[in-house]
């Protein structure tokens, strides 16, 4: 199954063949319109020349900060997030030997991926549910328990990156997330 997520055919090229890629692209998914955080990874495998977490664990982090710093940014918060990246590799090379699909490949039960998924750098709850639930939206990684694992993120509809298939979807998703913002704006 092909992932389209950020409006970019090769962006989501990247996205499809390299589980690393979209794991980094999750990450990266805070506090920046989602699309542009799933491009992130195509922008570093453009600037660094993979997208191999040994590679980029052992990069120099100042030059690849700078890397990743350079407009357009992989994110809002360049800097931050590509510390937090470089954590995110050397978690997944110590962890998992490099292959991030063993992550979720390993993972017996919903409960058990999510808890691997909270374990990584920038992962808290909501988010590690929210890619859970990509995973076995749009790739079909569906261990035991992982509705229950994620809760509403597994319900039909338009609530996260998880149900977004082309912009149709990206717009939905934004409209839920807004009358979702507007609802606790006006109970608080």
């Amino acid at each position: 199954m092909s992932i389209h997520i950020t409006g970019d055919d090769s962006a989501d090229r990247v996205l499809t063949e390299d589980p690393f890629a979209l794991l980094v692209g999750m990450m990266l998914d805070e506090q920046y319109p989602m699309e542009h955080a799933f491009r992130g990874p195509a922008k570093v495998l453009g600037r660094f020349g993979t997208l191999d977490p040994a590679r980029i664990a052992a990069a120099d982090p100042e030059e690849f900060a700078a890397l990743c710093s350079t407009p357009p940014a992989i994110h809002r918060f360049p800097g931050s997030m590509a510390a937090r990246l470089q954590a995110l590799a050397a978690l997944v090379e110590e962890r998992y030997d490099g292959r991030t699909e063993r992550l979720w490949t390993e993972a017996t039960t919903g409960r058990e991926l999510l808890k691997r998924v909270m374990e990584l750098p920038g992962f808290g709850k909501q988010k590690a549910q929210i890619f859970v639930a990509l995973l076995a939206k749009q790739l079909g990684v569906r261990p035991d328990g992982w509705e229950q694992a994620v809760g509403d993120y597994a319900l039909e509809g338009h609530r996260s990156v998880a149900d977004v298939v082309d912009g149709e979807t990206l717009q939905k998703v934004r409209d839920f997330k807004k009358q979702k913002k507007a609802a606790a704006k006006q109970q608080a």
